[in-house]
């Protein structure tokens, strides 16, 4: 198995473990699970990364405790994989994966009681995408689906804020072109408007089961729809479990 494998193996293995301590299951500590089952060591660090804010989830969603071996295997996870000029370079992967790494910080400080290295606690403040594109918009807000999440606010929360027919817009094409890893993330950030009270052109909760009914399976989709479920306001546990 290549590296690039095993490291996508192992971003699944931990979004299940997530979506299980979410869903109210005990014993997936992060800790112990970054020490056991996995080929390299560096494996785990880099799930750790590709998971993002989302190994909060528990936490921010079910008020989950997060003990501090799992902060210090997130703090450590940064040192392990910096990302080369947190976005200063204006190449947009490297943008994107400040914003990424912001919300994993915020976290990391609110429940593990210890910040991420090298990683500024303010918002990084470049331009995002351009709202009035909706294609281009969709795509950036696909890879931040990370931020939508409870307990997170900055510059991006307020553009999607704004552009919430855009947002729709991306919703209904990935839909229709049955680019369902795209359609997972958006209608997050649709749960996460409609628990802001922002008025939708779509309902949310018809587009998120829609999309759970036919954006096939896996680990990381189950975790993203079972994430919009808890926006909505269902219980994690009424989620499909088919991971």
């Amino acid at each position: 198995m290549s590296a690039r494998a095993d490291f996508a193996a192992a971003a699944d293995d931990l979004a299940g473990r997530v979506l299980s301590a979410l869903r109210g299951a005990e014993g997936v500590a992060l800790a112990a699970w970054s020490a056991d089952g996995t080929p390299d060591p560096m494996t785990s660090f880099a799930a750790v990364r590709v998971i993002g804010a989302d190994t909060f989830a528990p936490q921010a969603l079910a008020g989950a405790p997060f003990d501090a071996e799992g902060a210090a295997v997130v703090a450590r996870s940064f040192e392990m994989f910096p990302v080369p000029g947190a976005g200063r370079s204006g190449r947009q992967d490297e943008r994107t994966m400040a914003w990424r790494d912001w919300a994993t910080a915020q976290f990391l400080a609110r429940f593990g009681g210890t910040s991420a290295p090298g990683v500024n606690a303010a918002p990084p403040q470049d331009g995002l995408a351009d709202t009035v594109n909706w294609q281009r918009w969709s795509v950036r807000t696909a890879q931040l689906a990370t931020l939508a999440a409870p307990g997170l606010d900055g510059p991006v929360h307020e553009a999607v804020r704004n552009a919430a027919l855009p947002l729709c817009q991306g919703v209904t094409r990935s839909v229709l072109r049955r680019d369902f890893p795209t359609a997972v993330r958006l209608v997050r950030w649709l749960a996460w408007l409609h628990r802001e009270g922002v008025a939708l052109p779509l309902d949310p909760v018809a587009v998120t089961e829609h999309v759970r009914l036919l954006g096939g399976g896996g680990p990381r989709a189950a975790l993203d729809l079972a994430i919009a479920g808890c926006l909505l306001g269902r219980k994690p546990d009424a989620e499909a479990a088919d991971v």
